[in-house]
């Protein structure tokens, strides 16, 4: 029987994601709401009736690939749409939600971090504001150049530090709502700082492949680094209840998924804000410490959560990501070191060892605590894979300072390392401090850094080889893959590099080890095409590249 011609087709929806994990979970409780609602969702931007750009804002080339991509899907729909709204969201609304209406005249609809659940209402008014606009005058076409120092020189103005900016849970600006709704001005629904924590009951599609999941257990950050927007954006530190994390846990084992990436901005700081009595900033080890030791029996925290997770049924791993060197216990060591389901892999960004620029940098660890807390770790945990991230190029590094760096790298050894150039974020402490660096020097900086990793990654790949290890097999290898193509993060610095394809011959197969968190890190290149792709695998290391592993079946 043919449908009926009456019938009123869905709204169809593309989104473009940009950014981290964090803003890729965002994206995913977008999709799940919009679903939920009766959108359809498509891969093809130009027969979309809306598109939404999932942003970034982390650093100044992330926030340019924001600009760019909301300018291509403008000039996209000119040319073959034009009656497709577009809306933008994510961490650039979010950092300038009064000035993006003047700055982006072409975009229909703004939404901030408090928003991802209401996006189908906001789908409709970006609809309706599209067709309201076809009536009007074109906007004046914007340069992305134009744009792009606008927004430097509004983050001139703003403050540089929000380590005591007030959490707004519980006050009557919880919901305080930047809202601009004229003909002429694209609508702007954007809280003055968000509050929003996903739960359980959120309507999520996963956008990851079917055998791994990214498990959001808190938002937003209490650090006061000199360097970072993130608080500004995403606002103080947030932790989602243990049971519900919990029960998505348990729906996402239930669903074949073989590794859960549990995430945050900073996950080793998860529960202490729930604590009662909470009073102050508790960000150093010693006040951390102290608040930790202070809790009641019952009380949550990352080790609490842990050791839950730990006792559920399956064959799966716990990949824990995002932690604070300030933040880190005995009690989260040997939770770590008894819990076997947890991947001997820890993500600890340090970003300097030089105690002036950890100093400058506002890190609250000295260089003798980050020593003494990796000797501590590796001693417990024999095996452990560190991964961590540097910013060289910081104001006022000294050639004394980052040779320092070079030394702390070739004698510790991080199994995983990625390495950035300071981005200027006016706006910060940091964008406002004297002796900038050019940036030819903050380039030679990085390179001289990875060239030091890079000899430690060969001896790493050198221990692996004659082992056997499990691995989770991901897809077939495609001959990009083959080539080692680059691949970048903007949390994690440029982590590969070109490799030889002479490596490769033959059929081979994907698949990460504990010791490679996706997207991030290396991986395992098994020869052959026979083990099942999505599930755990036994290999044998038989040799390796600058930064992967090549295995065969054991």
């Amino acid at each position: 029987m043919s449908s009926s011609p009456n019938k009123i087709s869905p709204i169809k929806v593309g989104l473009i994601s940009l950014g981290c994990a964090k803003n890729l979970v965002d994206a995913e409780i977008m999709l799940g709401s919009l679903m939920k609602n009766g959108v359809e969702i498509t891969n093809d931007a130009a027969s979309a009736d809306v598109v939404i750009v999932n942003t970034c804002s982390f650093i100044d080339a992330a926030q340019e690939e924001s600009v760019d991509t909301i300018l291509e899907s403008a000039e996209l729909r000119e040319a073959r749409n034009r009656g497709q709204g577009l809306i933008v969201s994510g961490c650039l609304p979010q950092r300038f939600r009064d000035d993006l209406p003047k700055l982006l005249p072409e975009v229909d609809a703004f939404m901030g971090i408090d928003q991802v659940a209401q996006v189908s209402d906001i789908v409709q008014q970006a609809l309706q504001h599209r067709a309201d606009r076809l009536n009007q005058p074109a906007p004046l076409k914007v340069n992305k150049k134009q744009v792009a120092a606008k927004l430097q020189q509004i983050d001139k103005s703003a403050p540089g530090d929000h380590s005591h900016e007030p959490n707004l849970r519980g006050t009557p600006l919880l919901n305080r709502t930047k809202t601009v709704i004229t003909p002429a001005a694209p609508l702007m629904n954007v809280n003055a700082r968000p509050v929003y924590i996903p739960d359980y009951e959120t309507p999520r599609f996963r956008l990851t492949p079917k055998h791994f999941a990214y498990l959001k257990i808190a938002e937003g950050c209490n650090h006061p680094c000199s360097f970072c927007i993130i608080p500004r954006m995403r606002g103080s530190h947030r932790s989602r209840g243990q049971s519900d994390i919990a029960h998505e846990a348990k729906q996402l084992i239930s669903e074949g998924v073989k590794e859960i990436n549990l995430i945050s901005q900073d996950s080793t700081y998860y529960g202490l804000d729930l604590r009662p009595k909470r009073e102050g900033s508790i960000a150093s080890p010693e006040k951390f410490k102290a608040a930790a030791q202070s809790l009641p029996a019952d009380a949550t925290t990352l080790c609490t959560l842990l050791r839950e997770l730990n006792g559920l049924p399956g064959d799966f791993w716990i990949r824990l990501l995002y932690t604070h060197p300030a933040h880190w216990t005995d009690d989260l060591i040997e939770t770590i070191a008894s819990c076997k389901k947890v991947a001997r892999y820890i993500d600890m960004p340090l970003q300097h060892i030089h105690q002036t620029m950890l100093e400058r940098m506002r890190r609250e660890t000295s260089q003798q605590y980050i020593v003494d807390l990796i000797a501590k770790i590796r001693a417990r945990l024999p095996g452990i894979i560190l991964r961590t991230t540097f910013i060289v190029g910081f104001p006022g590094e000294t050639e004394e300072y980052f040779e320092s760096l070079l030394k702390f790298i070739r004698e510790t050894k991080f199994e995983r390392m990625g390495v950035f150039t300071y981005s200027h974020e006016e706006g910060t402490r940091a964008g406002s401090m004297a002796a900038q660096l050019p940036e030819k020097t903050k380039q030679k900086r990085r390179e001289r850094a990875m060239a030091e990793q890079l000899k430690v990654s060969r001896e790493v790949g050198q221990r692996f080889v004659g082992r056997e290890i499990k691995v989770l097999v991901e897809r077939s290898a495609t001959d990009r893959d083959l080539k080692n193509a680059n691949v970048s993060s903007w949390e994690h610095g440029l982590i590969r590099g070109a490799g030889p394809a002479s490596e490769f011959k033959g059929r081979y197969l994907v698949a990460r080890g504990e010791a490679d968190a996706p997207d991030i890190d290396g991986r395992v290149y098994i020869a052959g095409s026979k083990l099942p792709i999505g599930e755990f695998a036994t290999v044998k290391v038989i040799g390796h590249t600058d930064y992967d592993l090549i295995a065969k079946p054991a």
